[in-house]
């Protein structure tokens, strides 16, 4: 850290724009640029169905589908939240090794304070504060639950270093290399669930948790091993431009940055402690990970075009083919969406598929099909956030997300309040979260204005 204790910037100098290429910015250029890293986003979405499909088909399917989607997964999520735009962070800063190394040693220190967070909820009594007051999780996800955080560990430090080093790889167009580390990822992901289940004959939660932590362990050695030589051979030869990179100058730039997925992803732990208040609560967190899962995968290709953004916006023309691509990514991902919550295909998916009981696999269809403005919106949001995190204007993106989240709680509460019917709390749950999408939009569309203006110019 000692390169941090430097005098403090006002702020990390905007680079300038990379001079025009001879010819514009096409919606070609957009789809070779966005397609390893949708193939990333893609493979790594296919995780959670995968282990639906397994843990479901184990005893007691409902208890450890429960204590994943309700606890294990959000809960490590919300962890790892500060650094998960370490990869915009590292795309954006990374131009030159004595950046490079500023930004490692962010990386380090981070993933290392926010493992010990990690620990302290699993191994300690500060877990049933968590799953209990705080969660109100059913008595019988609890310790399943607290198995799966456990195993869970190595989780948030290996996405710290997977999520830097692929951010210097999209930064120096090595996209391919991000695609193929979650291929290994996954395949990594299904070998240990198959060990699990078939060889080891393991508990559900032990099985789901033991491939999600080794699948994120191996691609962060494998994404580790592939950046060397392009640290080598671009990042340490590039000459040193701008003022230094001290702590203040990174902290005014990352943490704006860096609240907006934390604060998004807490929303995660507060719906599923919503659904257990609300009508079949145990039906409900069954079901989530399995809607997740889905609305995940088409979100994601959304998600992608974001670090796209990043890459060409400024360019001769970019401002025009990014618009025209996110309006075909936008109506493409919603009509998958859509097709994926028509009965046959649903109760394929999660009746046969997946093979959930029937009245989980009916709460699954409605649920998806209330999910189908999310992929469409996750696009344009990667459109708004990637033009401010290039002219450096991170702090409205941290503005749409404190009203996501305000507004999401707020709907949720009037849920737990109200929740005379009887529907299944899940239902409830994801109007609300896809309402304050909406709105989430609507405000990252006012404050990326200027910047858009600035591009287009």
């Amino acid at each position: 850290m000692r390169g941090f204790l430097r005098a403090p910037q006002d702020a990390v100098s905007p680079p300038a724009i990379p001079p025009a290429p001879a010819s514009p910015v096409t919606a070609g250029r957009v789809l070779h640029l966005w397609l390893p890293l949708a193939a990333s986003w893609l493979l790594m979405s296919a995780e959670l169905p995968l282990l639906t499909a397994v843990v479901g088909r184990l005893p007691d399917e409902k208890i450890h589908l429960a204590a994943y989607g309700a606890v294990v997964f959000p809960v490590s999520l919300v962890v790892e939240g500060p650094i998960i735009m370490l990869l915009a962070a590292s795309a954006a800063l990374c131009t030159h090794a004595r950046a490079y190394r500023q930004v490692r040693r962010f990386m380090l220190a981070a993933g290392a304070a926010l493992t010990a967070v990690h620990a302290a909820i699993a191994f300690t009594p500060l877990y049933d504060v968590v799953a209990g007051p705080i969660m109100n999780v059913p008595e019988d996800v609890r310790e399943p639950a607290r198995l799966g955080l456990m195993i869970m560990l190595p989780w948030t430090w290996s996405i710290a270093y997977r999520r830097f080093n692929q951010g210097v790889l999209i930064r120096f167009e090595h996209g391919r290399v991000v695609w193929r580390g979650t291929l290994v990822r996954l395949l990594a992901n299904a070998g240990t669930l198959a060990f699990g289940a078939l060889v080891m004959e393991w508990p559900g939660i032990v099985v789901g948790s033991a491939a999600v932590a080794t699948g994120v362990v191996v691609e962060a050695l494998y994404v580790g091993i592939c950046v060397r030589p392009v640290v080598r051979d671009f990042v340490n030869p590039a000459p040193a431009t701008g003022e230094p990179l001290t702590t203040r100058s990174f902290l005014h730039f990352y943490v704006p940055l860096a609240l907006t997925p934390l604060i998004t992803l807490f929303i995660q732990p507060v719906g599923a402690a919503a659904m257990a208040r609300m009508g079949s609560p145990l039906e409900s967190l069954a079901a989530w990970p399995a809607v997740h899962g889905v609305v995940f995968m088409t979100r994601s290709l959304g998600m992608a075009f974001n670090e796209v953004v990043v890459t060409v916006i400024g360019l001769t023309g970019s401002v025009v083919a990014l618009r025209r691509f996110q309006r075909r990514l936008s109506a493409a991902t919603m009509a998958v969406l859509l097709i994926l919550a028509l009965p046959p295909v649903a109760f394929f998916w999660f009746g046969t598929v997946s093979d959930l009981p029937d009245e989980v696999a009916a709460i699954c269809l409605v649920s998806v099909a209330l999910s189908v403005l999310m992929p469409g919106y996750a696009a344009l949001q990667s459109l708004y956030q990637g033009a401010l995190v290039r002219s450096r204007t991170t702090r409205p993106i941290t503005e749409a997300v404190v009203l996501y989240f305000a507004l999401s709680a707020v709907l949720l509460q009037i849920g737990i309040a109200n929740d005379s019917v009887g529907h299944p709390g899940i239902y409830w749950a994801i109007g609300s979260f896809v309402t304050a999408g909406v709105v989430q939009t609507a405000w990252l569309w006012w404050r990326s204005r200027e910047a858009f203006q600035h591009f287009a110019d």
